[in-house]
């Protein structure tokens, strides 16, 4: 049986390999996110588990954990309650997903990255880990994560060739190399695990990662768009400075339903569009050139146009490019751009939907500290205390008006701003915080008075952080943690 195993792991990882024809590339399962997603599933994540598309693989492992005596879940379930608290069923999987792959994996699962490149939205989650280890090893993760392996070969069976082909068309139509450019790396991770019909992408350093979860048929259009911008990307940015002399484009596209970013970043704006046009040119779909500058991509006609051209010469994409960015006429795009009636909406591609159930009215102050926190976790901290202090003048519970000092004494530290930090955590402890941001703060506080060289008072801030009732799992364990190393500091 085990010499059976070990077969079947070398075929998969030579399967892996191939995908694409080259080592950037590959298509696999994942074990740190089969064991971060089963550790949830055992907690609490019930998103989507009852629609039909899930894997059977996802009930059966929840029965198996359910069955066995894992004595550290009621922690994990405490844990997976407090992290998941004012998050969409999207935010709290995708902040499961990004600590799944910032950590290194069993039995450790110690961080991958020094600490100022790790996700914040995974640094968020650290105190997972010491729950994970310990779950890790009551449940047996490993003997169930090979017993699950040939599930995940008929899962990757599906998208094995649909892959190749997509990605062999668009490297030849690009004319760029298959191992990507400058050595970055694509590749494919699916997840059986998680609720159905989801697609998520990220991009760390020279990597990128696209996560698809189960469906009927591959969700090929969206992994499509993640290797187009894997292949473009880089090229695009090449010049941008050449870009940024016809931003003044920007004007023209400030009332579309474009997100801020792309009406903020004309290298970005003209990066979307131009894959766009690609699309449409892949597709023979030319009225999808139309519905993009509608949405607000308003680059995409300009480069539809000059697509057949690029297409009947030799030279590859990132030097093509160059040429169809000098040629761009600010004049003739003003006046096609101005003549475009804008959709009043950003268009939703169909889908099935994950229902969730309808959370009551929330004020409009949390409501803007929510979108603030995303810009937060984007590293974005101008538009995130922009709309933290926007959070402060608008309606809303004390504990909003605390989330939001919170948010803004975050963005003083990160800043290096020690004193102002200081005075933003007190005021939000001062504004009838909520627990999680009450055990927060004190935590941060505790940290500031470290760097001050102040540990009497940085020693009062951790038990203080202890005390909080109801603090997020992740603050308490920090609290305890971080106590513990001072207490070993001083008595040196």
């Amino acid at each position: 049986m085990k010499r059976l195993l070990s077969l079947f792991l070398v075929l998969l990882s030579l399967r892996s390999a191939a995908f694409a024809a080259g080592e950037s590339s590959q298509l696999e399962a994942n074990e740190n996110i089969f064991f971060v997603m089963a550790a949830i599933n055992a907690a609490g994540y019930d998103e989507g588990i009852n629609l039909p598309d899930n894997s059977p693989l996802r009930k059966q492992l929840r029965e198996y954990l359910e069955a066995q005596n894992v004595k550290i879940l009621p922690e994990l379930k405490q844990f997976f309650q407090t992290a998941s608290r004012r998050k969409t069923a999207a935010q709290n999987y995708a902040q499961y997903l990004s600590y799944a792959l910032s950590v290194t994996g069993a039995p450790d699962f110690g961080w991958k990255a020094r600490d100022v490149d790790i996700p914040p939205e995974a640094k968020a989650l650290e105190g997972l880990t010491p729950l994970l280890i310990d779950f890790y090893r009551q449940a047996n993760l490993e003997q169930l994560w090979r017993r699950a392996l040939p599930v995940y070969e008929r899962e990757l069976e599906k998208y094995h060739a649909p892959i190749i082909s997509m990605s062999t068309k668009i490297d030849g139509y690009l004319r760029v190399p298959s191992s990507g450019y400058l050595g970055r790396r694509f590749q494919v991770y699916i997840d059986l695990l998680s609720a159905p019909q989801q697609v998520q992408v990220r991009n760390y350093g020279d990597d990128e990662f696209v996560i698809v979860t189960p469906s009927e048929q591959p969700k090929m259009f969206d992994i499509r768009h993640a290797y187009l911008h894997y292949q473009v990307d880089p090229i695009v940015i090449k010049y941008g400075i050449d870009l940024q002399q016809k931003r003044s484009l920007l004007d023209l596209v400030q009332l579309t339903p474009l997100d801020d970013n792309y009406k903020e970043d004309f290298v970005l704006l003209t990066n979307e569009s131009l894959i766009k046009a690609i699309e449409a040119r892949l597709d023979k779909t030319p009225a999808s050139v139309d519905m993009a500058m509608r949405q607000g991509y308003v680059m995409t006609k300009y480069f539809s146009e000059h697509l057949p051209e690029f297409e009947t010469q030799q030279q590859g994409l990132r030097f093509y490019l160059e040429d169809m960015v000098k040629a761009i006429d600010l004049k003739a795009e003003s006046a096609r751009i101005s003549a475009i009636k804008f959709d009043a909406s950003q268009l939703q591609r169909k889908g099935k939907q994950i229902i969730t159930q309808i959370e009551p009215d929330r004020s409009q102050a949390a409501k803007t500290n929510e979108q603030a926190e995303g810009f937060y976790s984007q590293k974005n901290l101008g538009k995130a205390r922009d709309l933290f202090l926007k959070s402060l003048q608008q309606t809303g519970t004390d504990e909003d008006h605390s989330q939001a000092w919170f948010g803004l004494a975050k963005i003083a530290a990160l800043e290096k701003q020690p004193d102002a930090a200081v005075k933003l955590f007190d005021k939000a402890l001062s504004s009838s915080p909520d627990p999680f941001t009450k055990g927060w703060s004190y935590v941060y506080l505790a940290r500031l008075a470290r760097a001050a060289n102040e540990p009497d008072k940085a020693a009062q801030y951790y038990k203080l952080a202890l005390a909080v009732s109801g603090a997020s799992q992740g603050a308490l364990d920090a609290a305890n943690k971080e106590s513990k190393s001072l207490t070993q500091e001083t008595s040196k």
